[in-house]
């Protein structure tokens, strides 16, 4: 396979996804579901949450029995604004989709609404939930768990996943406010990105069990398995960067994520039992929905918000950089180029791509085949 970045359309991947997903027998509408999710990462220029990690994440998981195709999507508590569900180890984009929907209803006939779920599966972007609800002219909030990454502050164990905080709401431009970003310095799917292009890390990111940098993302990759190697909260290492602000915002997006549902935290996230065999994460996510009518006309305060992005944009700008940019906005500029130029793929992404086809045997020609 040649070294070549080649580029396909939303839509043929989109496509190609969805078929995946049939024949690996998720059902037509949940597969529909699963893919738009993960292109949507594409689209917005996050490369390590979308078409990426489509075979290592889901088709390899549903193949080693540790994730359902078929999705039970089972409320087992509810109030007016509230709910719990259970997702049963099925698709965690499903079960996202389902759940913000849940909680952009009731926030529509009772001002706000909370979901809290137990038993999923990594959902993909935490930012796809957020637009949903900032598309219904709400305020959009979700947090999930995840495998243990991050060590503590003056830790070296990794115990707390990337656990993102993600809020968003719509505004008087053409793109929501969306911040979607990990509670650790990076997150664990642009380690994987980085390996993929045979990249090395920026030192700082990564420790190993004795405190020490890692820059290598394989030996990172692995070290997060055997338990050799963590990632650093954001903020950084220690307490002079502020590092334990990541390390307490990981830990509230921890708790949310599990306390609410009686749900699996820390250790038990990391996709083995006690003989060292696979098992289901047991992922644990919630959503908040809150609707902007019910404080203000949501058109006011989509011109309030507005204001405040362009305030902070139009601010002096610091040497050598000639623009300041809002949360959302570089991920609207990346949908724009990337519409004209299609999602770019590099030989690794390439390569599991054409072996998920091959072995779910799709009908389906990639453009560097053509």
């Amino acid at each position: 396979m040649d070294n070549k970045i080649y580029y396909e359309t939303f839509e043929r991947m989109e496509d190609f996804m969805t078929r995946a997903f049939i024949a690996i027998g998720v059902p037509e509408e949940d597969a529909k579901t699963c893919a738009n999710v993960l292109i949507e990462s594409d689209k917005r220029g996050i490369d390590s949450h979308g078409v990426g990690r489509f075979k290592p994440i889901y088709i390899d998981r549903i193949n080693e029995g540790i994730q359902n195709p078929v999705t039970n999507f089972e409320i087992v508590r509810e109030t007016k604004t509230t709910a719990v569900v259970d997702g049963h180890d099925g698709m965690g984009h499903v079960i996202g989709v389902k759940s913000m929907q849940l909680a952009i209803d009731k926030a529509k006939e009772y001002g706000m609404g909370m979901v809290a779920v137990r038993n999923s599966t990594h959902y993909g972007i935490a930012g796809y939930y957020a637009i949903m609800a900032a598309k219904e002219g709400m305020i959009g909030i979700t947090g999930t768990n995840a495998r243990p990454s991050i060590a503590p502050t003056f830790g070296v164990e990794n115990m707390l996943g990337t656990n993102p905080l993600t809020i968003g709401f719509p505004t008087d431009e053409e793109f929501p406010f969306i911040l979607d970003c990990a509670t650790s310095i990076t997150q664990r799917g642009k380690i994987e990105h980085y390996a993929r292009i045979k990249k090395e890390m920026p030192v700082g990111w990564v420790i190993d069990s004795d405190g020490n940098p890692v820059t290598d993302p394989e030996v990172a990759l692995k070290g997060f398995g055997t338990g050799t190697c963590a990632l650093a909260p954001l903020g950084g290492i220690g307490e002079d960067l502020a590092g334990y602000k990541g390390y307490g915002y990981a830990t509230v997006v921890e708790v949310l994520s599990a306390a609410l549902q009686s749900g699996s935290f820390l250790k038990a996230l990391n996709g083995v039992d006690e003989q060292g065999n696979k098992r289901p994460y047991h992922l644990g996510h919630f959503f908040i929905a809150i609707d902007i009518n019910a404080f203000v006309p949501v058109e006011e305060f989509k011109k309030t918000a507005g204001d405040i992005l362009r305030e902070l944009r139009a601010s002096k700008k610091a040497k050598g950089h000639d623009r300041i940019y809002t949360a959302g906005e570089k991920e609207y500029l990346a949908f724009l180029e990337r519409s004209k130029t299609g999602i770019p793929l590099n030989p690794a992404v390439r390569k599991s791509l054409e072996d998920a086809r091959d072995q779910l045997k799709v009908d389906f020609k990639f453009v560097w085949e053509e």
